[in-house]
Protein backbone atom coordinates (compact mmCIF):
# COMPACT_ATOMS: atom_id res chain seq x y z
CA UNK A 1 0.00 0.00 0.00
CA UNK A 2 2.86 2.38 0.80
CA UNK A 3 4.41 1.77 -2.64
CA UNK A 4 1.14 2.73 -4.35
CA UNK A 5 0.98 5.97 -2.36
CA UNK A 6 4.56 6.83 -3.29
CA UNK A 7 3.89 6.04 -6.96
CA UNK A 8 0.79 8.22 -7.01
CA UNK A 9 2.69 11.03 -5.30
CA UNK A 10 5.53 10.90 -7.82
CA UNK A 11 3.08 10.80 -10.72
CA UNK A 12 1.24 13.84 -9.32
CA UNK A 13 4.51 15.78 -8.96
CA UNK A 14 5.55 14.88 -12.51
CA UNK A 15 2.20 16.04 -13.89
CA UNK A 16 2.43 19.32 -11.97
CA UNK A 17 5.92 20.03 -13.30
CA UNK A 18 5.03 19.27 -16.92
CA UNK A 19 1.83 21.29 -16.62
CA UNK A 20 3.82 24.29 -15.41
CA UNK A 21 6.19 24.13 -18.37
CA UNK A 22 3.29 23.64 -20.77
CA UNK A 23 1.50 26.73 -19.47
CA UNK A 24 4.73 28.73 -19.66
CA UNK A 25 5.17 27.69 -23.30
CA UNK A 26 1.55 28.52 -24.05
CA UNK A 27 2.03 31.98 -22.57
CA UNK A 28 5.06 32.59 -24.79
CA UNK A 29 3.12 31.44 -27.87
CA UNK A 30 0.22 33.76 -27.09
CA UNK A 31 2.61 36.64 -26.44
CA UNK A 32 4.42 36.15 -29.76
CA UNK A 33 1.07 35.90 -31.56
CA UNK A 34 -0.03 39.17 -29.98
CA UNK A 35 3.19 40.88 -31.02
CA UNK A 36 2.73 39.69 -34.60
CA UNK A 37 -0.82 41.08 -34.70
CA UNK A 38 0.35 44.35 -33.19
CA UNK A 39 3.16 44.62 -35.75
CA UNK A 40 0.82 43.97 -38.68
CA UNK A 41 -1.64 46.60 -37.39
CA UNK A 42 0.99 49.35 -37.50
Amino acid sequence: MKMISVSIGLLWIALQLTGCHTMQGLGKDIESGGKAIEKSAQ
